[in-house]
């Protein structure tokens, strides 16, 4: 019996965790290794961290849809919308940090109360009505303010540029200077959002109804979950964090424009995939999220340190990561599928 239990443990989400991470740290190595000494300063990694923090807070909600067997491609428009709104309050309203961070959290709960009643309750396509939240987000960025600029308040700039010091992981530069590693606030604050979904998909009900609704919905509805509860919540977290997302990119970028985040909710569903949550539903997990995210940007650090620097090759690379990706969540459902027909 116990070496059945440790069987099953090594299927599904566990096993697609364990490769996501074994290929990122094959893939970060080998950077070490073959291109130089950038990859081996610990700045580099973080680096990967402070350019990627929204995208992981965004990819955090966008694999808690997935496991509920939904998508939602309105995160990038969302975090640009957040974008632009709090740059136009903070630079041309005069107004304070707190408020444009209510705004932000705002703005993520609209899209994501409307988007989750629509989908859950009215049973609408997720593909249909997250479509049009990406281009009712769009299109509001660009009445907000066509023209691009930098937010010059000045305690947000400071915010903006606050480093939080990481001790003892410093290097030396070609002068012969120690510098210190750092991370910015929005890797703090990554990582929180990371731990809370992390313990509340493992350790809640709530976190072991998401995984029932995107397993079978119908076996969901009968063991007594709120499947259109479930499927409501899922929205309306991932809209959350879609805001919170967006204001840890405006921390980064510093200023509105309609384009921003641009791509964000594509690479998103990529370093889902990347990390083991499946398109089916009900396998997932928030850490593969992680390793997804750092494992996407990784390629994309390879292959410009490689000197392929033009757009296509880095398309191309991810495309061919996430077949390798999608080849493996077939075989191992396969395998799971031949295990269920023996027992």
């Amino acid at each position: 019996m116990l070496k059945m239990n440790t069987k099953k443990k090594l299927t599904d989400t566990n096993l697609l965790l364990l490769i996501t991470i074994v290929v990122f740290f094959v893939m970060y190595i080998g950077a070490m290794i073959f291109l130089g000494e950038g990859f081996l300063k610990t700045q580099t990694f973080f680096n990967i961290l402070n350019a990627n923090a929204a995208l992981l807070i965004v990819s955090c909600g966008m694999s808690l849809v997935m496991i509920t067997g939904g998508i939602d491609i309105s995160v990038g428009g969302v975090a640009a919308l957040v974008s632009m709104c709090c740059a136009v309050y903070l630079d041309h309203k005069g107004g304070n940090i707190f408020v444009s961070i209510l705004i932000a959290v705002g703005i993520g709960l609209a899209f994501g109360l409307v988007q989750g009643f629509l989908i859950a309750y009215l049973d609408v396509q997720p593909f249909i009505v997250t479509l049009a939240g990406m281009f009712f987000a769009r299109g509001m960025t660009t009445i907000v303010n066509t023209n691009p600029f930098n937010v010059a308040n000045e305690k947000f700039v400071a915010l903006k540029d606050t480093r939080i010091v990481v001790p003892f992981m410093g290097s030396t530069n070609r002068l012969g200077k120690y510098v210190d590693a750092y991370i910015q606030i929005g890797v703090v604050v990554a990582i929180l959002v990371v731990i809370l979904m992390y313990f509340m998909l493992k350790w809640t009900k709530q976190g072991r109804n998401f995984y029932a609704v995107g397993g079978n919905s119908q076996s969901a509805l009968m063991l007594g979950i709120n499947v259109k509860k479930t499927k409501f919540i899922s929205y309306v977290i991932s809209g959350l964090l879609a805001g919170i997302g967006g204001y840890v990119y405006f921390l980064y970028v510093g200023s509105g424009s309609a384009s921003h985040a641009s791509g964000m909710e594509m690479n998103a569903i990529a370093s889902s995939i990347i990390g083991g949550t499946m398109l089916t539903g009900g396998v997932g997990n928030i850490v593969g999220t992680l390793f997804g995210v750092l494992s996407l940007s990784t390629i994309k650090n390879i292959v410009s340190s490689a000197g392929l620097g033009d757009a296509w090759w880095t398309n191309i690379t991810i495309a061919l990561m996430l077949c390798l990706f999608l080849v493996i969540q077939s075989v191992v459902m396969a395998r799971k599928k031949r295990g269920l027909k023996k027992s």
